[in-house]
Order: structure tokens, then sequence, then C-alpha cells
């Protein structure tokens, strides 16, 4: 694929004789959410930390470099998948220095929040997508905390990017903050705790995302930090630990896996995605359990999870809480109008402020291919239906992209516009996805 602004989907549906019994076999990149947390907690090491398997993508790179232009040691090789980098046990090589974190809501949250809590000067700004997402839960808390948060202008629009951090170190040891818009906030604050010299206590209120604050605790577990958890809302960081300098290794990306696994039901075919298990770190595998509920079936193997279609060949709708992975819900909102039944995704209404109001966006589209749907502030639902030929929006959101490419796979005349969006997170999604399907025809 080259990088022209749209992308036509090869309809490949008709090609597939009956079900298939090997499987497609995929190989996807390191899972974004693991790459940028392990890139902050290695600067918070006391060492030299060694990345495997990392992700180069939008996202990553403009997280590497944020804390490369804030002075840390790195070295990279994109051809081996690994980062290199000398952290300072929570000092900051500079103590004032320009961030720019692109569309990356990581970079984003996790060094506005880490800065913040430091001493110095840090002016932070973000791409237009990225100066249109909240960000005033977090900084109403750092300013709580003892940092001034300063505004270029009188009328800037206080509570997004950009703005100037000015950081006087942790005046307090609690703070309450609001995760109704992203679980983001909570785990910057947890990850750059650890600049506390006494115990540390983080309520919140909100419950959204918990899965990705799960991750973030085992990750901070993996580099040699404990994280209490003594309440339902009370996050407790005891005084006196540190973070490691590990050599770690980053595991696949869930999210990007769940494309892939899709296919299965889609096209009626067994996938298996290399090295993604039930035990990952990822909130994204709980997605392989959703397409079980429509009919799939699920195996562990050495190798990785390997999903089946449905024997009949004919795949359910459902209804589904997508609160804990609800980066798929785009993915399964695109195979549902395929579905025997409607399917009603609920618990999203935070992904309304994400790269695109998303509950829209779906809409939109699914409407623009002639499927019949419906939505609340926090749910839709998609009725079955035939796709008509449509050129795709996907509003600068990789997740468009890549969910909206399934559709194409099964409805002829589907267009991607601006698919290399993808870029944020799956730069080589639709190469990945042509090798796929050369195989499965």
């Amino acid at each position: 694929m080259d990088n022209s602004s749209s992308y036509s989907v090869p309809y490949i549906y008709p090609d597939i004789k009956g079900p298939k019994s090997e499987p497609i076999t995929v190989t996807v990149p390191g899972s974004k959410s693991i790459t940028n947390r392990a890139l902050l907690l290695a600067t918070l090491g006391s060492g030299v930390s060694t990345l495997r398997g990392t992700l180069f993508s939008d996202d990553s790179r403009h997280f590497l470099s944020c804390i490369q232009d804030l002075g840390f040691e790195t070295t990279v090789d994109e051809e081996h998948a690994m980062i290199t980098v000398k952290g300072l046990g929570g000092q900051v090589p500079k103590a004032e220095a320009s961030q720019y974190v692109g569309s990356a809501g990581t970079a984003a949250r996790f060094l506005t929040a880490y800065l913040g809590i430091s001493r110095g000067v840090y002016h932070m700004d973000a791409s237009a997508q990225m100066r249109k997402r909240p960000m005033a839960p977090l900084l109403d808390s750092l300013q709580e905390l003892g940092c001034t948060v300063e505004y270029p202008a009188e009328d800037a629009n206080k509570g997004f990017f950009p703005f100037t951090l000015k950081g006087n170190g942790l005046c307090r040891d609690n703070i309450t903050i609001n995760i109704d818009h992203s679980s983001q906030f909570l785990s910057a604050l947890l990850i750059s705790s650890i600049l506390s010299e006494k115990d540390f206590t983080i309520r919140t209120e909100g419950s959204h995302g918990m899965a990705y604050i799960e991750m973030t605790c085992r990750m901070m577990e993996q580099f040699g930090v404990t994280v209490e958890h003594p309440a339902p809302h009370t996050f407790v960081i005891p005084a006196g630990q540190s973070y490691h300098s590990p050599d770690y290794q980053v595991e696949p990306d869930a999210s990007a896996a769940a494309y892939f696994y899709a296919m299965a039901p889609l096209l009626n075919v067994p996938v298996l995605v290399r090295h993604v298990h039930f035990e990952s770190l990822q909130g994204d595998v709980q997605f392989i359990r959703i397409l079980e509920q429509m009919g799939c079936t699920a195996k562990e193997t050495p190798e990785g999870v390997l999903l089946t279609p449905p024997s009949s060949g004919q795949f359910r709708g459902i209804t589904v809480d997508m609160s804990a992975c609800s980066d798929q819900a785009i993915t399964l909102a695109a195979i549902a109008p395929f579905a025997e039944g409607p399917t009603t995704i609920t618990g999203i209404g935070h992904i309304r402020f994400q790269e695109s109001d998303r509950i829209a966006a779906m809409e939109t589209e699914l409407r623009r291919l002639g499927i019949p749907c419906e939505s609340t502030d926090s749910s839709i639902t998609i009725y079955p239906g035939t796709p008509v030929p449509a050129e795709i929006h996907t509003y600068e959101d990789h997740r468009m992209a890549m969910g909206f490419s399934l559709i194409g796979l099964r409805s002829p005349g589907v267009r991607i516009l601006d698919p290399m969006c993808c870029r944020k997170t799956f730069e080589n999604y639709f190469q990945v996805l042509e090798r796929v399907l050369a195989d499965l025809c």
C-alpha cells in the first residue's frame, strides 16, 4: 500500500470456499500502552532499562522524543524493536524544556503528571486533535499538589493544551481525581507517585478503564513498586520504594490483534495471533471472550490464542458492556451488521472524548453504509443489514480506519479515507492485512 489518501478494502468473502482448517496466523507489533508505560517507568529507575519488543508508531515516537528532549540518554534500535533508557531515579535532567506530545494521550497525561510534580518549568503542547481532548481533571489535581499551571493567554482554553507547568515538587500526600473521561489521569499519578517522600494516597471518582489501571499497577510491580488497593476507590503507594531498571519484554498489542481475531466470525476462518495469551496485561484481550459470546471458540496454545468461528458459520448479536476494552467498540460495531440479531455496546460514554467522538463516528459511518443503528450518551445498537458501497471517513482516528476496514472484507465497494492515520499505533496495518488476505485466498 502507498501513502495515498484512501484505501480500497479488498472484497474477499466470495473467494473463501467454506470453513478453513488451517488458521490465519498473524504477528502484530508491540503494545502501545505497555511501550509508553515502560518508557516512563524506565526514566524513573536508577539505571539502564532495556525494553524489547517495543512499538514504533507515531504515539511511541512522540513519547520517546519527549523523554529525549528532557535530557534522558537513550539508544534506539528499530530493526530489533529495542530501546534502552538511562533512568535517574526520578530526577529530570533538564530543569526547563519544551514538550510536544503530538496526538499521544499517554504521553500527554503521563508526562504532564511526572513533570507537574517534579521541580522545573515545562512548556507543553500537542496536536490540534490532542488540544481538544480533556486535561482539566489532571491539571486541577496537579495544582492541588503544588504545581502552577499557566496558559499562553488570558482567553486560552483552560484545561486543555497548550500550557506551562511550573513544578514545585509534591506539597501533599493525597489527592482525589475524576477518571470519567480518561483512566490515564489515574495511571499518570500512580506511576509518578513514587516521587513522594511519604505514603501517597489517590482516591478516584468514577470507575472508567479499570483494566488499564490494573495494567499500570502490574507494570509498576514488574519495575519494583507495589500499589496497595485497600478500598474500591482508593490506591496507596507506600513510601520508601524505588523502580528497578529491568530487561523488559513488551507484549504484542492485544488491540492490534483484535482486528484479526474479528475475522474469525466475519470470514468463517480460524485465527491465531502469535504470543497473545489470556494472562496478558492488556484488557483488550477480553475482546476474544466477547467473540466467544457471539459463538466462537477460543483455545490457549503455546503459540497464542487460537479462535475458531461458530460451527454453524453464523455468529449472533449480543449485548455487552465494553467498559473494560472500549478501544474495541469500533471493531465490534464493524462486524455487527453481519450478525444474527442486533448488537448493543454499553459502558462506552468516555469514548466520546478520545481521538474522535467515537460513538458519533461509528453511527455516522454505519449509516453512510446503509446500516441501521442508534445511540445514547454511552451506548450504540447496530442492527443486521447489507452494507452499500461507501467512502468511510476516519476523523483522524486510527481505530476508525482499522476497524471499519473489516466491513470491506465482506461487502464490496468500501474505501477508507486517510488510511495512514493508523500510524498512531500500527503504521503497517494495511500491509499486514494484505499479507494475511493473500495467504487466506
